[in-house]
């Protein structure tokens, strides 16, 4: 296989940003991925790659929910905030505020465009990220608006 014809065409995915939650217990965390989609209308899944060796995806798979809060364009700040490790202070989570979800108490950006909450129904772990595959519980839109994607904030992924 040419392996930069293999990365060029796996770069034409295209891809939303989002920032993950999971809680368990008293510890929460949250990260961005861009790895997620809808699978299922009925029931309503969606999947998510979730980096193996991060917390986010210690607490999931200890607690099995997790939260999606979608980002809006030109929400580049909240993006690059949760590609670092979280700092939990009060009601923010590296400096934004955030909110609980309803059913499991992981955290949702309360600027996201909107957010669902899924509980975990399985987990893939055989890449370098695993593939959790959750079923949404909870759901929320704040507003009207164009979601962030990965190439608003001149990134690729892929390859």
């Amino acid at each position: 296989m040419d392996e930069n014809a293999k990365r060029s065409a796996l770069r034409l995915f295209g891809y939303g940003v989002y920032v993950l939650g999971a809680k368990d217990g008293g510890e929460i965390d949250a990260a961005t991925v861009n790895w997620a989609m809808q699978t299922s209308f009925r029931p309503p899944l969606v999947v998510a790659g979730v980096k193996k060796d991060g917390r986010p995806f210690a607490l999931l798979h200890r607690s099995r929910h997790f939260t999606l809060s979608f980002l809006e364009s030109g929400q580049r700040d909240l993006a690059f905030a949760f590609f670092k490790p979280t700092r939990v202070d009060g009601s923010r989570l590296n400096g934004f505020p955030f909110e609980e979800a309803p059913e499991s108490g992981a955290p949702v950006l309360s600027d996201a465009l909107g957010w669902i909450e899924a509980k975990v129904r399985h987990i893939d772990d055989s890449g370098d990220h695993a593939v959790v595959i959750g079923e949404v519980t909870d759901a929320a839109v704040r507003r009207t608006g164009k979601p962030l994607s990965l190439a608003e904030l001149g990134l690729t992924y892929g390859g």
